[in-house]
C-alpha cells in the first residue's frame, strides 16, 4: 500500500529535518533570500535607453503612485492665532488646511526687514519622543511649563542645545514647522505609547491608507505652502531634518520640486544594511511612520533620493551612528554620487561623516546654514 505513494520515504526523511521556528528577532529565517530579490530595476544605474529627464519623471510618478492614496487637497487659508518677537525675527503660531480632512498647528519664523527671504522646510525627528514635535525644532512659547521643560531637554539632547529653526531665523531664513501626524499637537488625547504608532499604521492600513506616505503628503504640501508665502523667494526653498526628519527631507526634495535644495542629517542607508537581524530597523514600530508600500520593488532609499538631483543636497552622518551602519552610508552615498555625476554637477552633491553618533550638533548646524547660503547665493544683512 506504501508503494502508491512514489517518493514517500524520502518526504519522511525531510519532515524529519524540519528545523522549525521561522522567526528570528523579528525577521522570517529567509530574510536573506527576500533581498536577493531587491533588484532595483527603476534606479538610475539599472536604466538604460532614456534620458535623465524621462527616468526622474517615471521614478517620482512610481513614488508617488506607491504613496496613493493621497488625502484631499483644499486651500491652505492661514491664520497667525499668536505671536513673539524675538532677536532678529518674529515667531508665529499659525493654523492652516495640509487637506481637506486636517486643520494643523505649525510655527512660522519670520525675519526682520524687507523680503523675500530664502525659506526652509524644517522637519522634526522621531526619537520615540512624542509629546512634543515641532517644538524640538522651535523654542516653544505661551506653552506648559512641562512642554517648556520638554522642549529644552530635546534640544540639548539631540540639537547641542540649540533651536535649528531659531538659528536659520535669526540667520535671516523664514522657517516653517509642522507637527506630523502623532507628534505634539496632532498627537493622541492619551499618553502617546510607543505601541500606538504600530495600531495607528495599521489601522489606517486597514482603510486604505499609508501613514508614512500620509506624513509624505503633509510635507510636500507644507513645502508648497512655504513657497507661496509673499515673505518667500520661491526659488530658494529648502528642506532640512535630523533622524526621521532627514528621511523627510529628502523624500520632499525628490517628490516636489518646490523644494530647490535640501539637508539632511543621520537617515541614509541601504535596505541590505539596515535589515538585518542586529539593526534597530527591524523592531518595525517606529519604521512605520516612514515606510512606502511597495517602493522597495523599484528603488531602495538612495535611488529614491536621487529623484532630487540635480538640486544640491548635503547629506550628513555621524561614524558612531548605532542605527546607520557606516557601510551602508558609504554605499548609499557612491550610489547617489554617480548620480549626480552623470548629469555633470557633482559639486551639488555634498556628503560629511562627523565623528559623532546619532546627533545634530552645532558644528552640523552651522554647516548646513553656510550650506544653503552657498547654494542660495544669500547673505543675511540683519535689516
Amino acid at each position: 500500500m506504501l508503494s502508491a505513494y512514489p517518493g514517500w520515504l524520502e518526504q519522511v526523511e525531510r519532515d524529519s529535518n524540519f528545523a522549525g521556528y521561522e522567526v528570528e528577532d523579528n525577521m522570517p529565517s529567509f530574510y536573506r533570500q527576500m533581498k536577493q530579490l531587491l533588484t532595483y530595476p527603476m534606479a538610475w544605474e539599472n536604466t538604460t535607453g532614456k534620458s535623465f529627464g524621462q527616468w526622474r519623471e517615471e521614478a517620482r510618478n512610481k513614488l508617488l503612485e506607491c504613496m496613493q492614496p493621497a488625502p484631499p487637497a483644499a486651500p491652505y487659508d492661514m491664520k497667525v492665532i499668536d505671536s513673539e518677537k524675538r532677536d532678529g525675527y518674529v515667531v508665529q503660531k499659525i493654523v492652516f488646511n495640509l487637506s481637506e480632512w486636517y486643520r494643523v498647528p505649525a510655527y512660522l519664523l519670520v525675519p526682520d526687514g524687507k523680503g523675500p527671504f530664502p525659506g526652509v522646510l524644517l522637519l522634526h525627528d522621531h526619537g520615540a519622543h512624542f509629546t512634543i514635535g515641532k517644538e524640538k525644532m522651535v523654542r516653544p512659547f505661551h506653552v506648559s511649563e512641562t512642554i517648556m521643560k520638554d522642549a529644552d531637554n530635546w534640544s540639548v539632547v539631540c540639537y547641542d542645545g540649540q533651536y535649528v529653526g531659531d538659528y536659520l531665523a535669526k540667520n535671516g531664513y523664514v522657517v516653517l514647522v509642522v507637527d506630523a501626524l502623532f507628534w505634539g499637537e496632532r498627537g493622541r488625547k492619551e499618553y502617546a505609547r510607543y505601541d500606538s504608532q504600530q495600531a495607528l499604521a495599521a489601522n489606517m492600513l486597514q482603510m486604505g491608507m499609508n501613514w508614512g506616505s500620509l506624513i509624505a503628503w503633509d510635507d510636500i504640501r507644507s513645502a508648497e505652502f512655504l513657497a507661496s508665502l509673499p515673505q518667500v523667494d520661491k526659488e530658494k526653498v529648502g528642506t532640512m531634518g535630523f533622524s526621521m526628519g532627514a528621511h523627510r527631507a529628502w523624500m520632499t526634495a525628490a517628490a516636489t520640486d518646490a523644494v530647490k535644495a535640501g539637508a539632511a542629517v543621520c537617515w541614509m542607508n541601504t535596505t541590505d544594511s539596515l535589515m538585518t537581524l542586529t539593526n534597530n530597523q527591524n523592531k518595525g514600530g517606529s519604521a512605520y511612520s516612514m515606510l512606502i508600500p511597495g517602493i522597495r520593488n523599484y528603488m531602495d532609499y538612495p535611488h529614491v533620493a536621487s529623484v532630487a538631483c540635480p538640486k544640491p543636497m548635503l547629506f550628513i552622518n555621524g561614524l558612531k551612528d548605532k542605527l546607520f551602519p557606516v557601510e551602508g552610508v558609504k554605499e548609499a552615498y557612491r550610489i547617489m554620487q554617480g548620480v549626480w555625476e552623470s548629469q555633470s554637477v557633482p559639486d551639488r552633491f555634498q556628503t560629511k561623516l562627523y565623528d559623532l553618533p546619532h546627533f545634530c550638533s552645532k558644528d552640523i548646524q552651522r554647516d548646513i546654514l553656510e550650506f544653503f547660503n552657498k547654494e542660495f547665493n544669500y547673505t543675511h544683512t540683519g535689516k
